[in-house]
């Protein structure tokens, strides 16, 4: 079922897996090693207010790290990440993949955003870092977790409509988690609001929850097929 969901014109699918099979193996291990990051960076920083070692070797964050113009730049970047932006972007997407006929897709960026901000949400109250000693939870950095998830889902959704293969695939999806994330936590740590470290556990999050959430909307949707397959059979007997 694994190596042939998605390809709808041969099984009868009503559309294309959002986590196309020549990807999924690697990125079922791509999420194992995520979570692994997000767990150990989030017992190593529990309880923590203060930057750690590592945090140094980067930057010691600041609310004035950067001066115009790239402060401006930085805002924009952190607006997209706010209520009014990212619900902007997830218009934007949804949109997208309904104009394209990607109904996978537009459930996948609803459902990806959803559980990747619900982590993030539940791992910065579980964790208890702060930052600034005024109390704000910092690890993950839900900003970075949201823009490079948005930036996965699209590079799957290219990857699928491209045919791309395995290594082209994997490359493609990378790179673009890769430049989300840098952009978002170079924007998070230059304006003060998380540590060099909240901002990779932020994108490890992301790289852990939206492989997994996309392979749960691809399974209950091929089961949705499925049972709608068997019940048109019964009906025509």
């Amino acid at each position: 079922m694994d190596r042939l969901a998605g390809e709808d014109l041969e099984v009868g699918r009503p559309a294309p897996a959002v986590l196309p099979p020549s990807l999924r193996v690697w990125f079922r291990l791509i999420a194992v090693l995520a979570t692994l990051v997000v767990v150990v960076l989030g017992v190593l920083y529990a309880g923590h207010g203060e930057p750690s070692r590592v945090d140094r070797w980067f930057i010691r964050p600041t609310a004035d790290s950067v001066r115009p113009p790239w402060r401006h730049i930085a805002l924009a970047f952190d607006f997209l990440g706010e209520p009014a932006g990212s619900t902007m972007l997830i218009v934007a997407g949804v949109a997208g993949c309904l104009l394209l006929r990607r109904p996978r897709a537009a459930v996948l960026v609803v459902a990806g955003v959803g559980m990747t901000v619900g982590t993030t949400t539940l791992l910065k109250h579980l964790v208890g870092r702060t930052i600034h000693g005024d109390g704000n939870l910092s690890y993950p950095s839900g900003h970075t977790a949201f823009f490079t998830a948005l930036a996965l889902m699209a590079a799957l959704l290219a990857t699928g409509r491209l045919g791309l293969g395995r290594t082209a695939g994997t490359s493609l999806v990378l790179a673009a988690a890769l430049v989300a994330g840098a952009v978002m936590g170079w924007a998070q740590v230059a304006l003060g609001a998380h540590y060099p470290t909240d901002v990779l556990g932020g994108w490890c999050t992301a790289l852990a929850v939206i492989p997994a959430t996309a392979w749960l909307v691809d399974h209950l949707a091929d089961r949705m097929a499925d049972q709608m397959t068997d019940s048109g059979r019964r009906e025509r007997r």
